[in-house]
């Protein structure tokens, strides 16, 4: 007789399902140790039962230096999103597309009435289209050379910033487990 596969779904009876929590939440707490310990990473788990109660686990100092850093770790994400996202629009918006090119390009054609124009004409506004493609062209190839530039700065930041957060943290005691049963208020930001 083995193991049989659990339906995942809300358990009625509420005595099992008190048993369920208790067997599940410290399997759980379990896992998050032994992550830790095996890949020698930090690692919180914060758990709120029905009744209120807190339970946690932290291998690190704290489950709020772990936040802090969770959070400072999400706002430098955003903080260089936002300025990618703003450097992509200012570059972006000052150049011609190539359907705004050809629109110009034919309104001309037709206030000057093409009919009337000469072959030197013709080659003359042919010569033309072409330099401003060959232009938008090079203007596209050094805004990609700075963008690339700009995302190596970001992405050697973050490593830094990475770098320094790891380093932060190796000065601290030795982890321990939190016991489930005592009340903590935790201040979430």
């Amino acid at each position: 007789m083995g193991r049989r596969k659990v339906e995942i779904k809300r358990i009625q009876d509420k005595n099992s399902r008190q048993v369920a929590f208790c067997k599940r939440r410290k399997g759980l707490l379990k896992k998050a140790k032994a992550l830790s310990i095996l890949c020698d990473v930090d690692v919180a788990a914060v758990i709120f039962s029905n009744s209120g109660r807190l339970h946690e686990f932290s291998n690190a100092n704290s489950v709020t230096g772990i936040l802090q850093r969770y959070k400072s770790h999400v706002e430098a994400e955003k903080e260089i999103s936002a300025e990618i996202q703003v450097a992509e629009h200012s570059k972006y918006s000052r150049f011609m597309t190539v359907g705004e090119l050809l629109q110009r390009t034919e309104r001309q054609l037709e206030e000057t009435n093409a009919d009337g124009l000469t072959v030197t004409d013709l080659i003359h506004l042919e010569n033309e289209l072409q330099t401003a493609i060959i232009q938008i062209r090079s203007r596209k190839e050094k805004q990609l050379l700075e963008e690339n530039k700009f995302l190596e700065d970001n992405i050697a930041r973050i490593k830094k910033n990475r770098k320094k957060m790891a380093t932060d943290f190796t000065d601290l005691p030795p982890p321990h487990i939190i016991c489930g049963q005592q009340r903590v208020t935790l201040n979430f930001f």
